[in-house]
Formats: C-alpha cells, structure tokens, sequence
C-alpha cells in the first residue's frame, strides 16, 4: 500500500525535473526581461502600473490552476513549435539592440506558445482576459505615447482654462500652454498624468472583470467609460498643478507636491470608477437580468 501512494512533491519542482531545458531557457529570458523592464519601464510614470498587471495576471492564472490541470490537453507541437522559434528571434533581436517593446512583446507570446503546448488552446480560451490582460506589460516608445495624449493634453487644457476662467482666475491658454498671472505652465511637463491613461485603463479593466465578468454588456459600457475618467482625473491633476503654481509659486508646485498630485489623480480615477459603478447598478441589473426576462417572455 506504501509504493502505490504518489510522492508527494511541489509540482514546480516535478515540472522542472521533467523539463530541465525548458526552465533553464524560462529562466534566461524572464529574468533579464524582468530585470530591463523595472530599470527601464516600471520606473517612469507611463510603465508604473507593470508590477501590479504582472502580480494580478499571475493571481488570476493561480486561481483558476485546478481547473487548468483538470482541463488541460496538450495543443499541437506543428503550431506551437514554429511560433516559439520565431519568437525567440525576435527576443534576441530586441534584446541585442535594446527594443524593449520587441522584447517583452516576443517574451509574452512565446510563453503563450509554450502554454498551448502544455494545456491546450480550450485553457487559453478562458484565461482569455488574463492573456490580454498582460499586453499592458509591453512598453510603449515615447513617440507613441506623444502621439496618443497629445489630443488628450490640448482637450485636459481647454477644459482646465474653462472651468478656472469661469471662477474668475486670470488663465488663458495657446495650445497646451496655460497662462495664469506670471506663471507659464506647459501642460505636457506640469500633467505628466497623462501618461497614467495606460495605468488607469489597466486598473480600470482588472476592476471590471473581477466584478462584473458575468456581464459582458455592462463591462463593455464601463470600459467605454474609462477614457472620459481619466481625462477627469488628470483635468484634476492639471487644476491642482496650476493653483499650487498660482498661489505658492512655480517652486513649490514642481517639488514633492508635484508627486503628490500624481497621486491624488490616480486615487480620484479609481474613485470615479468605484462611483459610477455604484450608481449605474439598476442598469447593471437590467442588464444583468433583461435576458432572463426576454427568454421567459418568449417561452410564455
């Protein structure tokens, strides 16, 4: 009776026994990956939001792993093969000449390859958000980021100058430029928030799923949300940035407290997200259970 019990041991362990090379290669590319991407991505504002999408990704992976081994079947070597080659090129060619977008970009989806050759494409299926969830690990370039908040910069502009002129404050503004008594703002240094879009949006999807993953229709009307939110939040960012500048002096505005402003635009997005999820719960509801409804309808 004592042989035919199974040893017991950590399953980590036994997979790495069993696949000595393929860990040894797991190892010598998550790690230098890991290591760039905290020195060079999780460090800035825009990249801040990494260590928590890859410690909430893997929690949601962990959560479901029963039912992963339970359900896993192993894919097709003749797809997954041939995908984890190419990738592993193009990780080297990121690696070698510092494309780190490439890099992590090549590092994601060769560990997808090698989930599929393990479990199968039924698992990945319904680990579809976690998968998706980790492309905000992937590094934008500068150059996209400009490109993608500068619309966002001009509109956070116009309505900081509106809502400040409107109080009676001497503001005006060219372009992302704001003006108010002898100070000059730029919008692009003083609300660098804007970059946080990406975070917030990160933060914002994980909340949605986590909550209301059985009501895809109401996810999808908060995830339409998310963008004005954010500009909420940083329209905030930039009205506090510029009454520090007005009141306290350029100084004071662009020192420890510029930091904290930061902080207070995060907070008060995901207070937004919290708040609006609380006031739309009868439409939630009425989404939620309209379709109960139609059907019991259209049996009647």
């Amino acid at each position: 009776m004592t042989a035919a019990l199974p040893i017991q041991k950590s399953e980590a362990v036994a997979f790495a026994r069993r696949y000595p090379l393929l860990v040894l290669a797991l190892l010598l590319t998550v790690l230098p990956t890991l290591y760039a991407m905290a020195t060079q991505s999780w460090s800035t504002e825009s990249g801040v939001h990494g260590p928590l999408v890859l410690a909430t990704a893997v929690w949601l992976i962990w959560r479901n792993w029963e039912s992963i081994l339970a359900e896993a079947r192993p894919g097709n070597m003749w797809l997954a093969v041939p995908v984890l080659v190419t990738m592993a090129l193009a990780y080297v060619f990121g690696r070698a000449f510092n494309f780190l977008m490439i890099e992590v970009t090549a590092l994601l989806v060769a560990l997808v390859a090698v989930a599929y050759a393990f479990v199968g494409h039924k698992v990945l299926m319904k680990l579809w958000f976690p998968l998706v969830y980790m492309l905000f690990l992937i590094p934008l370039p500068g150059w996209m980021m400009d490109t993608i908040t500068q619309p966002l910069k001009i509109l956070v502009s116009d309505i900081t100058t509106w809502l400040l002129s409107a109080v009676g404050y001497p503001i005006t503004q060219v372009g992302v430029t704001i003006y108010i008594a002898q100070y000059q703002l730029l919008v692009e240094d003083a609300c660098a928030g804007l970059n946080s879009l990406i975070s917030l949006t990160a933060v914002g999807l994980f909340y949605i799923y986590l909550m209301h993953n059985a009501s895809w229709r109401y996810s999808l009307l908060l995830l339409f949300l998310l963008l004005p939110i954010a500009i909420a939040a940083n329209v905030v960012r930039v009205i506090i940035l510029v009454l520090l500048t007005y009141y306290a002096g350029n100084e004071v505005a662009q020192g420890y407290l510029h930091d904290f402003a930061g902080i207070v635009t995060f907070v008060s997005a995901l207070l937004l997200i919290f708040g609006i999820d609380k006031l739309l719960s009868p439409i939630r509801r009425r989404l939620t259970d309209g379709p109960k409804g139609g059907n019991h309808a259209e049996a009647a």
